[in-house]
């Protein structure tokens, strides 16, 4: 981290020179203008939520990403764009996969570790990666501080993952390399219930997603909680669920405990937390966050199996809330096609990607064209798998 500069000097074009700097925390910049360009319509690239990662241990020291924010200044010394960056040491934590590039180039002598991520981390959601403010013509001079950044100190490459599609043509005029996956999102047609979603269905899966509605209710009380409803006792419970899910599924939680305090205290009203209760007691839940269009399923967790009860808490609930709140859509996390039966339809997700070396980047510029024409072809097919009525 020492060894990295503080400043890069970017010459844009003959009449203008950026000043970019680097900083070892969002907290380094003042919230008010850091949200200036971010904007309020995502909660993760949010002053409060990137700062509190790093204020609960959860980013930085040996987990892997040490924050690294890229800041253009203006004419007034003022933030007049940034980059949420970070440096990596593994590829944990990010769900765009790049593990067999690292593989690659370690064969081939080289050292892939560390690189530069931007993104929110372990966070697969869309979302601006580029923090105008209104600065659209501030994109290319803040990619080649990212590029200058990695060239400056033998970085391998630098990546930006779940990309808004609004901002994804900044990036190839760049010329960083495009890349794309598939989520599942579920999309609000203008439904006044989850019975007026429902009436959009084949009848077989209509019935199906009422019968499983049905089994994951039976027994327990579910409870819709945000602000100021969502007390201590409730992240006690929620940690357990988190945890659980957390140490099977990756090894490790990425979140520290005071992370989930610090959510309570500083994004609260951005919060949906879905609880379970058997008997009064809390058994299992689901935590969304409130965006300007979207909500974001992010984890979840149980004490107890019961049928359906994960389908209910992270996908029908969040349906019932997404409507509620009139929101576009629900994006629930990374992978899992099983979502495709509950209406959540295949969506192209975008990253972006910098590969200092040009024979390495040749060999990576391939491979993303081959996989680009598979992941086309698989959104096709899963397309017509929806459970929507046909015509």
């Amino acid at each position: 981290m020492d060894l990295l500069p503080k400043a890069l000097a970017l010459g844009h074009d003959p009449f203008v020179t950026y000043t970019a700097r680097i900083h070892k925390a969002v907290s380094e910049i003042a919230a008010e203008d850091w949200d200036r360009l971010a904007g309020d319509g995502n909660p993760f690239v949010s002053h409060a939520f990137l700062t509190l990662l790093e204020d609960s241990g959860s980013v930085g020291g040996r987990s892997g990403w040490s924050p690294l924010p890229i800041v253009i200044e203006g004419e007034d010394g003022r933030p007049a764009a940034a980059l949420p960056a970070y440096l990596k040491s593994h590829s944990q934590g990010e769900y765009v996969f790049d593990h067999t590039w690292a593989d690659a180039w370690h064969r081939a002598g080289g050292d892939y570790y560390p690189k530069l991520q931007i993104a929110a981390p372990f966070t697969p959601a869309t979302g601006p990666r580029l923090l105008l403010g209104g600065r659209p013509d501030l994109a290319t001079p803040l990619l080649r501080a990212a590029e200058q950044l990695c060239d400056t100190n033998g970085l391998s490459s630098a990546h930006a993952t779940f990309i808004t599609p609004e901002q994804m043509p900044l990036f190839e005029a760049a010329g960083w390399l495009p890349r794309s996956d598939i989520q599942f999102h579920w999309e609000n047609r203008g439904y006044e219930s989850f019975a007026d979603f429902l009436g959009q269905l084949s009848s077989d899966k209509r019935k199906n997603l009422r019968k499983e509605r049905a089994k994951a209710q039976d027994g327990i009380e579910i409870r819709q909680l945000t602000g100021d409803m969502i007390r201590p006792e409730h992240w006690d419970a929620f940690w357990l669920f988190y945890q659980d899910t957390g140490l099977r599924k990756w090894g490790r939680p990425y979140l520290t405990r005071e992370a989930f305090d610090l959510i309570g205290q500083r994004m609260a009203d951005k919060v949906l937390l879905v609880l379970a209760f058997l008997d009064d007691e809390p058994v299992a839940g689901a935590i969304n966050f409130i965006g300007k269009d979207a909500l974001y399923g992010r984890y979840w967790g149980a004490l107890m199996e019961k049928p359906f009860l994960h389908f209910e808490l992270c996908y029908y609930q969040a349906i019932d809330a997404a409507i509620a709140l009139g929101l576009s859509r629900v994006e629930a996390g990374a992978q899992g096609g099983h979502k495709l039966a509950r209406g959540y339809a295949p969506v192209q997700t975008l990253s972006a990607h910098y590969i200092a070396d040009p024979n390495f980047r040749r060999a990576v510029a391939d491979f993303l064209e081959r996989e680009r024409a598979g992941i086309a072809q698989d959104q096709l097919v899963l397309g017509t798998r929806t459970p929507f009525k046909k015509g």
